[in-house]
């Protein structure tokens, strides 16, 4: 006869076997936007502890995409416990809540303030979007304990120039600034943010052409890639001191040797940079030093090797796996980041269409 601790033992141990099997087949959760012209959804990837990706299902936003590129980062943003995306055919964004597994819940769908949203930053309770179309603007909400979200009245503000070609809004670690990038006039914009309302915008002169997307290191130094309008092999990365708001620049122009380094991510708690060459095919790996110095890990540029038109990218949170959008392959490429920053590849995640944009890991 078998024993009451006997079988509490065994108990024990298949319980702790079943929640080993469920790690390893859920270690985390990405997502990504199909920008459809006649229905926005979120594609939800569930990843494994191995790094390997599998589309599980879309949820609708509410709104309608573009059906076409954007030429932007940020489309979708992670913060606590919502998702928010841009819609940008219908002029909206959209707020999801996230639930235990990575499954979402639509809450709200409203007017983006503006024209052709394209990128979406939040920090705490507080979100920016970035309007594209029109003459552009900025446009600033409060996110409600239910993820609802009320527009900040007075908090819109201008771009540049009407001319701006904007591409990315992300706020620095502290979230009382805001930064854009605008590609057709080549200059870097910053915000002070205070009590939920932007200021007029600082304007900086980007040190390379086509400034894109852009990421903070561990030190809050600004890392922002430049395309060069696309000619070949001309892409780049420079970094900015980026104390009280001013930039300084600390590396000017790191070449990737590569083309259209559009696509900016952090790595390993900052310690590395990758651009996706969207014109090459392949990312571009960068050390960064404390001080924000950067410098290329290998001779040729390439890192890594998606294939197709790479443009979204993101870092699971211990930082050592790599997703990759590639749309033109209609796939999520991984990789495992080395100590050394060295990529090696994981698989890829079929399922993409033609159209996403954005994507973030959880």
């Amino acid at each position: 006869m078998i024993s009451k601790s006997l079988v509490r033992i065994r108990l024990a141990a298949a319980i702790g076997a079943s929640l080993a099997c469920a790690s390893l087949t859920h270690a985390g959760t990405l997502y990504t936007q199909t920008n459809s012209a006649s229905a926005n959804q979120i594609q939800i990837y569930e990843t494994s502890a191995d790094g390997n990706a599998t589309l599980v299902t879309e949820v609708a936003t509410g709104g309608l995409g573009s059906g076409g590129g954007l030429g932007n980062q940020g489309a979708v943003a992670l913060s606590g416990a919502h998702l928010f995306v841009v819609n940008a055919g219908s002029n909206e964004i959209s707020s999801l809540a996230v639930g235990p597994r990575g499954q979402l819940t639509l809450v709200d769908t409203v007017s983006s303030g503006g024209a052709k949203p394209i990128s979406v930053t939040a920090h705490d309770r507080l979100l920016y979007v970035l309007n594209a179309g029109g003459s552009g603007n900025i446009a600033g909400f409060w996110i409600t304990d239910n993820g609802r979200l009320q527009a900040i009245p007075g908090s819109s503000q201008p771009l540049s120039s009407s001319a701006a070609g904007a591409a990315q809004i992300g706020f620095d670690r502290d979230g009382d600034r805001l930064v854009v990038t605008e590609k057709a006039t080549n200059v870097i914009d910053v915000y002070t943010v205070k009590q939920g309302r932007a200021g007029p915008p600082h304007v900086h002169a980007s040190n390379g052409k086509t400034p894109f997307g852009f990421a903070f290191d561990r030190k809050d130094d600004l890392l922002v890639s430049e395309a060069f309008g696309g000619a070949p092999n001309a892409a780049a990365l420079s970094s900015y001191d980026f104390d009280d708001g001013a930039l300084s620049l600390t590396s000017g122009s790191v070449p990737a040797e590569q083309t259209a380094a559009c696509w900016v991510v952090t790595a390993r708690h900052g310690r590395f940079a990758y651009v996706t060459d969207t014109g090459s095919g392949t990312v571009t790996g960068y050390a960064v030093a404390r001080d924000g110095t950067l410098a290329r890990l290998t001779a040729d540029g390439i890192t890594g090797t998606t294939g197709g038109g790479p443009t979204d990218a993101a870092t699971d949170a211990d930082g050592d796996t790599l997703y990759v959008l590639s749309p033109s392959i209609g796939a999520i490429v991984a990789f495992h980041v080395q100590p050394d920053g060295s990529l090696t590849l994981l698989g890829e995640a079929a399922g993409a269409p033609a159209a996403a944009t954005g994507l973030v890991a959880r």
